[in-house]
């Protein structure tokens, strides 16, 4: 695979492999997506889901958003491609969320790019620390907060106010990624991807992650098609078993333009084959790959604690036409007679205890923190009300004074020249 890239490299023939990529891709029909009642739906007239593949909401009286389902069974990942949420599509947002029993939310956009908005604040941010969505009938919680050089790690909230139950949901930020552009490098990105992938928000006992950009198909597709090609490169031990123009190829057979510059391209092989040196090498020199790769993109994030792990999520109900779920159940351990109650270890719930009081506390201190950072937010807010009042109070008087010089100044002026 590394002497394919220097090939293409050298010979700068990207934009050729792109272009065969994108003449290979099936088209299907996305009417679904050009009805009438749906155009308001769309954040582009030209990324539609196709209408095999479109991701279906139950409980509204539209089913339609635009959000793809992606299957790639070898690999035993799932993926809901979704474009930014629009102002007036938040809240089936989070009922898609919910309904998919997703545990994360992969954002990999900034809500404003060179001057547009690229996405509906969609999430509470620290200062207001939760937002309703009347319409689907869900809240939306900041739990906890991490802020990154280059992403954010989010711990939400969604309760759903007709049932009264609540769920917690990872929201991973990747704030440094330009618009039709690629990352600064495969380490920052590749970091930003372990980080995913230690929250266990990828594994296919649960709902699919949904991820997103601004239209769901650029940087969202990059970051599927590489997640895949690891994922099938660590299965079959070998960098050369698995083509990634093939791979590709597989998951626009889901959703459309994936992947939509050279240089993206370019980039998910670099990403893969930096990839793979952890991946496809004995436990020892991984772990000397992983630290490398985790002291070259932030050398302080070593330290940092994981996010603590949310509630177990239920399987999807595969049998469901589109991988759509009936409900969301959460998992159990099998029953029966045969079945007898078992003594726990001490020792084991020792270090559950342990480790439950340490999340905890964490959790308690970045709540705190956040707290804070809302008690400063106010204060500062209150002083500068504060100075507008003191100049709403003496704005009257120094307009009248300076009117009054003027006049003043007016008048002798006359007075001099009539004399």
């Amino acid at each position: 695979m590394e002497k394919k890239f220097e090939d293409i490299d050298s010979s700068g023939r990207w934009q050729n492999l792109y272009n065969e990529i994108r003449n290979q891709a099936s088209e299907y029909p996305y009417k679904v997506a050009k009805l009438p009642v749906n155009r308001n739906l769309n954040r582009y007239r030209d990324v539609s889901p196709y209408d095999h593949s479109r991701v279906k909401l139950e409980n509204s009286e539209n089913d339609y958003i635009n959000a793809s389902l992606v299957m790639m069974e070898e690999a035993q990942r799932a993926y809901i491609l979704s474009q930014g949420p629009l102002r007036n599509t938040c809240g089936h947002f989070w009922l898609m969320v919910w309904e998919q029993c997703c545990k994360a939310v992969i954002m990999l956009n900034r809500v404003i790019e060179k001057g547009s908005e690229k996405c509906a604040q969609y999430w509470p941010t620290s200062e207001e620390l939760q937002i309703s969505f009347t319409d689907t009938g869900f809240v939306v919680r900041l739990l906890s907060e991490e802020d990154q050089s280059y992403f954010t790690i989010r711990l939400l909230e969604l309760q759903n106010t007709k049932t009264g139950e609540s769920r917690e949901v990872y929201h991973f930020h990747y704030t440094t990624w330009p618009d039709f552009g690629v990352p600064e490098s495969p380490a920052s990105f590749l970091n930003f991807l372990l980080k995913v992938r230690e929250s266990g928000s990828l594994s296919p006992e649960h709902g699919p992650s949904v991820v997103h950009c601004s239209a769901g198909i650029g940087r969202s597709g990059t970051f599927a098609l590489v997640d895949t090609c690891l994922v099938l490169m660590d299965r079959c031990k070998s960098r050369s078993s698995v083509d990634i123009q093939k791979v590709l190829l597989d998951m626009r057979e889901y959703r459309m333009g994936l992947i939509q510059t050279p240089d993206q391209l370019r980039f998910s092989y670099m990403a893969v084959i930096e990839g793979a040196k952890i991946l496809l090498t004995d436990n020892s020199a991984a772990q000397q790959n992983k630290q490398r790769l985790l002291s070259k993109s932030a050398p302080y994030l070593e330290s940092d604690p994981p996010p603590p792990p949310p509630p177990p999520r239920p399987h999807l109900n595969d049998s469901r036409p589109n991988g759509q779920a009936t409900s969301c159940v959460e998992l159990q351990a099998p029953s029966g007679d045969h079945l007898l109650p078992t003594e726990p270890d001490s020792h084991d719930h020792n270090v559950e205890d342990l480790s439950g009081h340490l999340r905890k506390r964490h959790r308690e201190e970045r709540i705190a923190s956040t707290a804070q950072k809302v008690q400063q937010m106010k204060q500062r807010l209150t002083d500068s009300e504060r100075k507008r009042e003191k100049w709403l109070y003496w704005r009257p008087v120094l307009l009248n004074v300076g009117a009054g010089a003027a006049l003043a100044v007016s008048l002798l002026v006359c007075w001099i020249y009539s004399q």
